[in-house]
């Protein structure tokens, strides 16, 4: 089997395995663990052994247990916890972007934001989001011993790493990122309950906006996500004509070999593969509440639409602080270097 056929069944039998096993296990927040492993099997690479689990669940325990140390500070010094948040986002985002620590910057990202969040409400709360992270996880790794020896990775992923940034447009765009983050989680302290999707949406696009230019950040962060909407709907009519568990692994599976195969170039495509890891994450984070709001008896097509119009503003904002910050950048530099050619602007 050609190694791009490979990938392309194993990231949709491992995402679509974990969608089932999260939902028939009853786990909480089951649509955590297609999420990631979503994020850790894109990259074309063996999984991990016991020995990395462990030590990933550690790490991971430790960056989310820094969100509750910050839920005191919320509840009485709120300036002080804020900037404390603001200066954590940065410094994670710093680890994603420049350092290679994806996966650490990733999860202390989710530990200050949503962890701190949820904390508002009620501790139980925030250690019920820890415990499904910590589950999430092992899970999608689990998923991954089981469907890895069927289509291995026999030849080396070239595309696995991304040429690094210069330290200072590293730090300028972790800043970038940070500005895209907080104004979500400051609105989700007002409910958190309610807002969680949108926490998890930012984290999002901050990783997103990380990676695209000021020109190119319309097209990909507003067309991911609204591509995103268009396929939960697809896929929520699709589950309604056989609303069961096989049916749902079966329309993931479907759906993952098409993302895969667009995230790995198997199927022509003029967008980069961070746009369609988007596209599958936020699919993910639509369905899984909408998956909540039904079981639960609410008004599935309202709160979706509640949902959609919050993620397409916070996307415009996304759009527009790039867009800004970028244009504040050039003129800076403009005085700075004012012989500089126009293309020493951009990193």
């Amino acid at each position: 089997m050609p190694i791009g056929a490979r990938r392309v069944f194993r990231l949709s039998f491992t995402v679509s395995l974990s969608l089932a096993l999260a939902y028939g296990l009853a786990m909480p927040l089951p649509f955590l663990a297609p999420i990631f492993a979503l994020m850790l099997t894109a990259t074309p690479a063996p999984p991990m052994g016991v020995k990395g689990l462990l030590g990933l669940v550690a790490v991971v325990a430790v960056t989310l247990c820094v969100g509750l140390l910050l839920i005191p500070l919320l509840i009485h010094y709120r300036l002080s916890a804020l900037l404390l948040v603001a200066m954590g986002l940065f410094l994670s985002l710093y680890l994603t972007i420049n350092k290679g620590n994806g996966l650490v910057g990733t999860f202390l990202t989710i530990g200050i934001t949503l962890i701190s969040a949820a904390g508002t409400v009620s501790s139980a709360l925030a250690t019920a989001v820890i415990y499904a992270l910590i589950i999430g996880i092992g899970v999608a790794v689990l998923c991954q011993w089981i469907v890895y020896p069927f289509f291995p990775e026999e030849e080396p992923g070239g595309d696995a790493r991304q040429g690094g940034v210069a330290p200072t447009s590293g730090r300028w765009i972790a800043l970038r990122a940070t500005l895209i983050v907080l104004p979500a989680y400051l609105l989700a302290l007002t409910n958190p309950s309610l807002y969680m999707p949108l926490i998890m949406k930012s984290v999002s696009l901050g990783q997103q906006g990380s990676e695209v230019s000021a020109r190119s950040a319309g097209r990909e962060l507003i067309g991911s996500t609204f591509l995103a909407g268009c396929f939960a709907v697809v896929f929520w009519f699709a589950l309604k004509i056989a609303p069961n568990l096989w049916m749902f692994f079966l329309w993931m599976l479907l759906s993952g070999f098409y993302f895969a195969g667009k995230l790995y170039q198997v199927i022509p495509t003029r967008y980069p593969a961070s746009f369609w890891l988007n596209v599958a994450v936020t699919m993910l984070i639509f369905l899984g509440p909408a998956v909540e709001d039904s079981a639960n008896g609410k008004d599935v097509y309202a709160a979706f639409a509640v949902r959609l119009g919050l993620f397409i503003a916070v996307t415009l904002y996304a759009w527009t602080a790039i867009t800004l910050l970028e244009r504040l950048r050039a003129y800076r530099l403009r005085d700075t270097l004012p012989n500089a050619s126009a293309t020493e602007y951009h990193y």
